[in-house]
């Protein structure tokens, strides 16, 4: 049995604690062999091959998307769990009310008892990784162990994973173990276990995306923000994006927004025809962490290096970018094929499934071709907007941070925050209608601080006053805005066109960062006048301008309310100063 790094390069230099961790695992796992995965060409293509070959994996159509394969997941394995993901500190109120808690000791039994001899038959594989730039001192380290070839081709492409990585862990001597298994995918038998204290992720019984690539949310939200905690940073949903205006000046933005509202599509925006000159470049789509550095100034890198995106709905209209670097060496999960072996879902406008998700002949009354919450898998790279300074080691400035979430009514298009404390508030009260990335109803309007409510590894209450604590550190704070794409009439007409024409948006953000745009003041921050946007080009009536820019004083006291009620859970844990802020805000409608 293998149980040290593969033959085929000069062995790396091994952290003990790698080993011993390794070692213990395998014994109460019993795997049949131990792979040490190096993250080279060959052992991608030995491994693609292997699942070929079981079936696990699909080579798609060569032609129309060369070097792409799908992946069928179990049909009760298909989204995140969050009633069975936990965080376990030693205390409960550590963990707050937004998490669900076990205690340690409980969870490492229950754990320990489904690992028993799970590996039996299957492989082990060892999976060390990097979460930002090699040569950052920004970046942080994990091996995952898990008994999935899938999990291990899709961490290849998310993270920078393989020997130099094991190299690193080995001098810094700090990392983030993850062990997962997909045991026997019974739903019954599914648990994701984040120690933070112990800076430990233990998932079983899912093969699922954020389940089992331990690398994404796990470790790069959860545990993750602990460490920010501690350490004097913050981990965030956060996309990060460079906007460069005519004049040739680039701006980084960082937007937090709950999953399927649109981070992918703004963070490869493509400008509209009518807003010639700007120019954007896609830094990261989904994790951004963001430092204080020592200009005063707050400083992202995104951990990840590739994109695990939702995929119904891309098509060259909505995302022409996301459309194209996904024709080409990308893993699709649980999407639909035409008669002629291409991927297929719902928002494209060629070609006609005959195979839904399941692999079953397509019929219209088994629901949607594509499942809704069907992915791809692709190295960042592959985007023609691919950011040159994503993988600079001090990572980008931010100018400005955004907020926003899908709300049919109440808020605006954009609105300001008066300072970094009330931006703490505003991201502390981002709302947003559920979607299928997570289980449960969807549809549903649920509270999502700074779209972190199934992410943050520890109580909301502390995050918020951290956030704060951050704040105080910078002498020149991003400004912090919160926008609404979603808004609709009562017919349930869209009032904004969305995707590229968002630029306008964004370019008023900007000019607002640096002093150079009107606006006006509210009770809930500083809105633009219709005449503060450039609108040139763009097909929309001065109506629907009016009504998206508009503050509703009574649905606003309706939403403090609400807020209040929320905000009660965290008890005198909850920073002051976010209940003066609060205060102010209900002040001010009257």
């Amino acid at each position: 049995m293998a149980t040290a790094p593969n033959a085929l390069l000069p062995l790396p230099k091994l952290s003990p604690e790698v080993t011993a961790w390794v070692e213990s695992v395998r014994q109460l796992t019993q795997p049949a062999a131990v792979h040490w995965c190096e993250g080279s060409a060959a052992e991608i293509k030995q491994l693609t091959a292997q699942l070929e070959t079981s079936g696990e994996l699909i080579r798609l159509n060569e032609k129309e998307f060369p070097n792409c394969h799908l992946a069928r997941s179990n049909p009760s394995d298909v989204a995140r769990v969050e009633h069975l993901t936990f965080v376990c500190t030693s205390r409960k109120e550590d963990a707050g009310p937004n998490n669900n808690w076990m205690a340690p000791a409980e969870a490492h039994a229950k754990m320990r008892d489904l690992y028993q001899g799970c590996m039996k038959g299957r492989t082990l594989y060892v999976v060390p990784y990097c979460m930002g730039p090699l040569d950052s001192p920004l970046s942080r380290y994990g091996v995952e162990i898990t008994d999935s070839a899938y999990v291990v081709l899709n961490m290849a492409t998310m993270t920078r994973m393989g020997r130099p990585a094991l190299d690193l862990i080995a001098r810094t001597g700090t990392f983030v173990k993850g062990l997962h298994s997909i045991g026997e995918l019974d739903p019954n038998r599914r648990f994701i276990m984040h120690f933070p204290e112990e800076l430990q992720i233990q998932s079983f019984g899912s093969g699922y995306g954020g389940n089992a690539l331990l690398g994404k949310k796990c470790h790069a939200l959860r545990i993750a923000s602990y460490q920010a905690r501690t350490e004097g940073w913050l981990a965030e949903h956060m996309l990060i994006v460079g906007l460069q205006n005519p004049k040739g000046e680039t701006h980084y933005v960082a937007a937090a927004f709950p999953s399927a509202c649109g981070k992918t599509n703004l963070a490869m925006l493509i400008p509209p025809e009518s807003m010639p000159g700007w120019k954007v470049f896609t830094v990261g789509d989904d994790i951004a962490w963001l430092h204080p550095g020592p200009d005063g100034r707050l400083w992202a890198i995104n951990p990840e290096s590739g994109y695990f995106g939702v995929v119904p709905g891309t098509n060259p209209d909505t995302n022409r970018n996301a459309y194209n670097m996904i024709r080409h060496d990308t893993l699709f999960t649980n999407v639909a094929v035409t008669a002629d072996n291409q991927p297929w879902w719902e928002g494209l406008k060629s070609g006609t499934p005959v195979t839904d998700w399941q692999g079953r002949p397509y019929d219209p009354k088994n629901g949607p071709a594509a499942h809704p919450n069907s992915r791809f898998t692709v190295s960042a790279r592959n985007n023609p907007d691919y950011s040159p300074h994503s993988e600079d080691a001090k990572g980008v400035p931010i100018s400005a941070i955004i907020f926003g979430g899908r709300r049919r009514t109440l808020a605006p298009l954009v609105y300001q925050a008066r300072d970094w404390e009330h931006g703490v508030l505003v991201g502390a009260s981002v709302a947003s209608e559920t979607t299928a990335a997570a289980t449960g109803q969807v549809g549903v309007v649920r509270r999502d601080p700074m779209a972190m409510q199934p992410f943050c590894g520890y109580n909301f209450a502390d995050y918020w006053q951290h956030w704060l604590n951050v704040g105080a550190k910078l002498s020149k704070p991003p400004q912090i805005f919160h926008v609404n794409w979603f808004r609709r009439d009562e017919a349930g007409r869209f009032l904004w066109p969305g995707f590229g024409d968002n630029l306008r948006v964004l370019a008023w953000m900007l000019d607002r960062a640096t002093g150079a745009a009107h606006a006006h003041e509210t009770a809930i921050g500083s809105l633009p006048l219709p005449e503060d946007l450039n609108l040139a080009g763009l097909d929309i009536s001065p109506a629907d301008i009016t009504e998206l820019l508009r503050v509703d004083t009574d649905a606003w006291r309706h939403e403090i309310a609400e807020f209040h009620k929320y905000l009660g859970q965290y008890g005198a844990r909850l920073p002051a100063a976010l209940k003066s802020q609060l205060a102010r805000v209900e002040q001010a409608l009257g």
